[in-house]
């Protein structure tokens, strides 16, 4: 093995020579990469911040807009209905037992495995049509914005590499959804909420919602919730369900 003699040294091994060189290059190499890294988190915070504050423009000025309508509607003796939603929140509230296997199909579609699951959906003919067959086993209605900030914030888990993740970090869905523009939890939000266009990719990365036995009780899940029961369509009342449910 070839050695260097050191000037008024002892003889340092080529091998030696080679694994410090490699080592400082290593070194160099990292440092470079830690700091690309603190830039681009810097420049992440700051866009992060201003869509955050966008978004919260943009709730705002649909909910003046909203109100101002209502007023003009009473002003002309009429009264206000609200546009047809887009999104929907589902909940699971009864088990398998005596259940048809093209129920049973559905309900797995929809990722509803168990009971007290919670997905959020798109409405469109299809899904009404399935959520038409699974009535009995399920209750829905339309979320709000708070209800959907809570559910996400408190009880969102994604869905990376099969995996399911908290969602404590941006840099979760950064990972899983940044080649759809979506970066942060707000992003993630804001997508879910007005069903944009990746709506699709966004519910599927979250994993379905694993809520908890509603504050109080459920009043007679075998009823239809018209008739004093818990399931079907209680439109915006799954608010108050979520609430107790979260």
């Amino acid at each position: 093995m070839a050695e260097v003699q050191a000037k008024g040294g002892p003889v340092v091994p080529e091998s030696v020579l080679k694994k410090r060189k490699r080592n400082e290059e290593w070194a160099l190499k990292k440092k470079e990469e830690l700091a690309a890294l603190k830039k681009k988190n810097a420049e992440n915070r700051k866009l992060i911040y201003n869509r955050a504050k966008l978004y919260a423009t943009e709730y705002e000025e649909q909910q003046k807009e909203l109100i101002q309508l209502k007023r003009e509607a009473r002003l002309k003796g009429g009264f206000y209905v609200n546009p047809e939603a887009k999104l929907l929140f589902i909940i699971r509230i009864r088990g398998i037992n005596a259940m048809h296997p093209k129920t049973r199909k559905i309900l797995q579609l929809l990722r509803l495995r168990q009971i007290f699951n919670g997905v959020f959906l798109k409405v469109n003919k299809a899904t009404v049509n399935m959520l038409r067959r699974v009535e009995p086993y399920v209750t829905y209605g339309y979320p709000n914005l708070k209800s959907v900030k809570e559910l996400i914030y408190k009880r969102g888990y994604g869905k990376l590499n099969h995996q399911r993740i908290a969602l404590t970090d941006n840099s979760i869905i950064e990972q899983a959804l940044g080649k759809y523009g979506i970066i942060c939890i707000e992003d993630l939000i804001h997508e879910i909420m007005t069903v944009g266009p990746h709506f699709k990719v966004a519910n599927n990365f979250l994993w379905p919602f694993k809520l908890k036995a509603p504050l109080g009780g459920l009043k007679k899940k075998r009823n239809h919730y018209v008739e004093g029961g818990d399931a079907g369509n209680r439109e915006d009342y799954i608010n108050e369900l979520v609430r107790r449910m979260n």
